[in-house]
């Protein structure tokens, strides 16, 4: 840090910044403290030590600039590894009760029977309701699996299971009659909504991966819609 100053001299080839006796005579020269490095005269400049870059940064650089020293953000062994576990669990789940309902497999009612279901519980096209709810808990439980379009699977599942939660509180919570099992299974696909499906995922660096909050959000009101349209309109 080069300084100078234009001030006249005294004798001692010093800025007569020195303290003064009354008559007006320098009787030394000397900066105001004395804990401050003295003038170099060779280099013209005060000690500049206490602005000496650290040793990590980048002599070519200023030392003001901002040096980001933290680890690259990336795979982590917790986050990225829960959320793969969560959407395999529920997606594995929502698997094999959408191949009990469209193909009848597992011991499950296929299409016919779960019309006959729906059909019992006041619901109009029951048909057609039968194939949605089948296609959307193979399909959606598929894609979470995969990590694919995972908001609009984790919203499809959501919805299915705000019908049934509606449909059966009347039951109690608890198990064998209760809606415990799809209260668990409603939260999973929530979290997985907005928290997003982790990097162990094919949706890794899309927009929508990006963007969990909006994304979810977004899909959250599908899901609410389609839920309504289901109870109020088919029912």
């Amino acid at each position: 840090m080069a300084t100078h100053d234009d001030r006249s001299k005294a004798a001692g080839d010093f800025p007569d910044d020195g303290p003064y006796s009354p008559s007006g005579t320098a009787v030394g020269a000397h900066h105001f403290d004395d804990a401050i490095p003295a003038f170099d005269k060779g280099t013209s400049s005060f000690d500049t030590s206490g602005y000496t870059p650290i040793a990590s940064l980048d002599q070519s650089s200023s030392p003001l600039d901002e040096v980001d020293e933290r680890k690259p953000f990336g795979w982590t062994g917790s986050a990225d590894l829960g959320l793969l576990a969560l959407r395999l669990a529920l997606g594995g789940v929502f698997v094999l009760h959408g191949a009990q309902k469209v193909f009848g497999l597992f011991g499950g009612p296929g299409i016919d029977g779960f019309a006959n279901y729906l059909q019992g519980l006041g619901f109009r096209e029951a048909r057609v309701l039968a194939w949605v709810t089948g296609v959307t808990e193979l399909g959606g439980g598929a894609l979470l699996v995969l990590g694919l379009l995972t908001p609009l699977a984790a919203a499809g599942i959501l919805g299915v299971m705000a019908n049934v939660l509606v449909l059966n509180h009347r039951n109690g919570f608890f198990l064998p009659d209760g809606v415990e099992f799809e209260a668990v299974l409603a939260a999973m696909a929530f979290a997985v909504l907005f928290a997003g499906p982790g990097r162990a995922a094919l949706d890794y660096n899309r927009a929508w991966f990006r963007h969990p909050l909006l994304s979810g959000f977004l899909c959250l009101l599908v899901a609410a819609g389609a839920s309504a349209a289901t109870l109020y309109v088919f029912r």
